[in-house]
């Protein structure tokens, strides 16, 4: 009979800090042992289950967003690890992306389609309706971005929108008293019901990866790189306009680039 493997157990009592670096590296611990498991059979079940038992901490924190919803919180935090098991099973610790950045859209996303499609009850405008879907979109790319929850002019900004439009749409969606969501179904105008319309995929999902992993390649490069970078790429400004600003030759310029791009790519390569 073979010796049942011990797993490691989950920190408790640590400080917070110390608690999430040590929850961060039991999770890159256990996901290359999983990894090296077959699905399905009693021990991958038993480092899975240990996987979602390590990283409960973060539905509980992401729950605690939705408090003012006047829903139970139990019940939040158990939509929630749904939304953790999904990010679990489709994770690929190969792809260089700290597993709570990816794992927190698909969290989020889990509870917004729980309170979208069970608990909402009371009527919001269309208009509402519809700029709550972008708001709701662009406050998780803007948390993911940050690592924090943005502000109301954050949004605003993002979206090109009145703050006053954003707090609107906020309060919106607060209401979950409404009219049901597959009755919207029946509308005979041809424009598509509220099913539809926020039962989508988020594009911009797709590219949470790999902004991170370009967030991670950026810092290695020299201070005056990254600003040249940032000024092309994030503020679309032309070679000749960077080398306006920073007072050096447009030909400079573009040997930084080219010089960056190569550095880039030598350092991908080798996390790779």
């Amino acid at each position: 009979m073979a010796a049942t493997q011990t797993l490691p157990r989950t920190p408790t009592g640590a400080a917070p800090s110390r608690r999430s670096a040590e929850t961060r590296a039991l999770t890159q611990v256990l996901f290359e042992r999983l990894s090296g498991l077959e699905a399905g059979s009693s021990e991958h079940e038993r480092v899975r289950g240990a996987l979602i038992e390590a990283n409960l901490p973060l539905v509980r924190y992401v729950a605690a967003r939705f408090r003012s919803r006047n829903e139970p919180m139990e019940d939040v935090v158990q939509v929630g690890t749904i939304g953790l098991i999904n990010a679990i099973d489709r994770f690929d610790p190969g792809r260089g992306v700290q597993f709570p950045t990816f794992a927190m859209p698909t969290i989020i996303g889990e509870i917004r389609r729980y309170f979208r499609d069970n608990v909402r009850t009371v009527h919001v405008p269309r208009r509402l309706h519809e700029m709550w879907v972008q708001v709701s979109g662009a406050t998780e790319d803007l948390t993911v971005l940050h690592g924090r929850s943005p502000t109301t002019a954050e949004i605003a900004e993002r979206l090109r929108i009145a703050e006053e439009d954003v707090l609107a749409c906020l309060e919106a969606g607060r209401a979950y008293r409404a009219t049901s969501l597959e009755a919207a179904q029946e509308r005979e105008d041809g424009m598509p019901g509220l099913i539809d319309r926020l039962g989508y995929e988020d594009p911009a999902l797709d590219g949470v990866e790999h902004r991170d992993l370009v967030r991670h390649l950026l810092v290695q490069l020299p201070e005056r790189e990254q600003r040249i970078l940032l000024l092309r790429y994030y503020r679309n400004l032309t070679q000749s306009q960077i080398s306006a600003e920073l007072g050096v030759s447009q030909m400079h310029v573009s040997r930084l680039l080219s010089r960056s791009f190569a550095r880039l790519r030598a350092a991908n390569s080798i996390d790779a």
